[in-house]
């Protein structure tokens, strides 16, 4: 036998993983269904990928779970400490202030 090796999976520069031909990296497809709880068919509905493409990053996600997980952890901090950094002097909480919807 001949073994066939399809993937619709792309490395970029700093080796990570993203679905091909389109903007969508590996860790946002497994957040939705491993996180939001969406089905495949669901994430095929709503980004326009084929089912093959989210069977392959989720695939991928499996083999590479460990080193996957750890770049959603590393992403998840970054994202708190960054909210943390900001606080409550956002454009936003400054407007809402001074229209007397927050204190």
């Amino acid at each position: 036998m001949t073994p066939v090796t399809t993937t619709h999976i792309c490395l970029d520069e700093r080796g990570r993983p993203w679905i091909d031909d389109t903007n969508l990296k590996v860790v946002e497809i497994v957040l939705d269904v491993l996180g939001d709880k969406m089905t495949p068919e669901q994430v095929h509905d709503e980004y326009g990928l084929s089912l093959a493409q989210v069977y392959a990053a989720l695939s991928y996600y499996y083999d590479h779970k460990a080193e996957l997980d750890a770049e959603i952890d590393r992403q998840d901090r970054e994202y708190q400490e960054a909210w943390a950094k900001q606080g409550k002097d956002t454009p936003i909480h400054r407007k809402l202030r001074a229209a007397g919807k927050i204190p």
